[in-house]
């Protein structure tokens, strides 16, 4: 299911940017990222708020073509960039589905499958915006596509970065 909240854009004449978030709400860091972009948008001059599009990927399965491009947009500068990175390599279903024993080079596809299939094998949150993704872990990453006049402003625990 996707959901688009209402994040006011009104008052700009400008078009909004727009990005995409795919979260799973049950994830402690996901909600944080969604909290901090909630904050963001109420915080944020009319110009720079951002029309996000919040994709629940638990309840709405991603496609092989979707995490295909998920990945070049995460990892542009790798031709082939390999799945596990995009992967909770040390989740129990990753080891329960013995994918520590496929290559990444040429188990790329069983993978990249095993994603579509199993989305809580996926890495979380996702954030995309103006053709560059993030994973944002810690969730304070968003800071690195939004606008960096706001940045400054936000305080950055050290300890997140741990």
């Amino acid at each position: 299911m996707i959901v688009t909240p209402s994040f006011p854009t009104e008052e700009s004449k400008m078009p909004t940017p727009t990005a995409t978030i795919y979260l799973n709400f049950a994830c402690g860091t996901c909600r944080k990222a969604h909290d901090l972009l909630t904050a963001f948008n109420a915080d944020a001059a009319p110009h720079d708020k951002v029309d996000v599009t919040i994709v629940e990927y638990v309840k709405t399965k991603l496609d092989v073509a979707t995490i295909k491009s998920l990945l070049a947009l995460l990892f542009p500068d790798d031709p082939s960039p390999s799945p596990l990175l995009m992967m909770r390599t040390t989740s129990e279903d990753f080891r329960a589905l013995k994918l520590d024993a496929l290559d990444p080079v040429d188990d790329r596809e069983a993978l990249i499958k095993a994603m579509s299939a199993d989305p809580l094998l996926i890495a979380r949150p996702i954030f995309v915006k103006d053709g560059r993704a993030i994973i944002a872990r810690p969730h304070d990453r968003l800071y690195e596509l939004l606008k960096t006049d706001y940045i400054a402003d936000q305080p950055h625990p050290v300890d997140d970065y741990c």
